[in-house]
């Protein structure tokens, strides 16, 4: 049976495979651009950005796991929060409404062959006031997130209603892949 490489860094991604029992034989993160294409909708950059972390970690000897998340409001897609005045505005953005966080997953087996799932999360933030935006901040948990969260940690507390797939909002649905692992042949209880 090949091995499984896992083409992120994201240490959330290793544990939730090992949720379902595995562990990759290799972790090899994908250096691509991630600039979304102008007009490109949320779902199409997710499932675009999946494919080609798959395709450039590509291994002829082993599974290749590819994942991307994204956070959604509408059409428009929310970066990651690489500083804390992005995060606010994500959040401020988030506070109180409905949004949508697209799971995106591509699988490359040896043969070559592609196979590809997505997750569609609906997530409702509480009205945050000001005072928990900025506790929130303080804790740091935002750095590096899509949307500036990161719901397995305190924005869970936030978050009045979720419909969807809890693993999929982390980084890595965990129904979708383990139906596409086992779809492609790779053995899986």
């Amino acid at each position: 049976m090949p091995d499984l490489i896992l083409a992120s860094a994201s240490p959330r991604r290793r544990e939730l495979l090992a949720r379902l029992g595995i562990k990759p034989a290799r972790v090899a993160p994908s250096d691509i651009d991630e600039t979304p294409a102008k007009a490109e909708l949320p779902r199409d950059y997710a499932m675009r950005m999946a494919r080609e972390k798959a395709v450039a970690a590509a291994d002829n000897s082993a599974f290749v796991l590819a994942g991307d998340t994204v956070v959604a409001a509408g059409r428009r897609i929310l970066p990651k929060a690489d500083d804390e005045a992005t995060a606010r505005q994500c959040l401020e953005l988030l506070s109180g409404r409905r949004h949508r966080v697209l799971s995106a997953i591509a699988l490359r087996s040896p043969d070559g062959s592609l196979r590809e799932r997505l997750s569609e999360t609906q997530v409702r933030f509480k009205r945050l006031s000001d005072d928990e935006i900025a506790a929130y901040l303080a804790g740091g948990e935002w750095h590096g997130k899509a949307g500036g969260y990161a719901i397995q940690g305190s924005a869970e507390g936030l978050i009045a209603w979720i419909a969807g797939s809890h693993s999929g909002v982390v980084g890595l649905p965990l129904f979708e892949t383990r139906a596409l692992l086992r779809a492609a042949g790779f053995a899986i209880g």
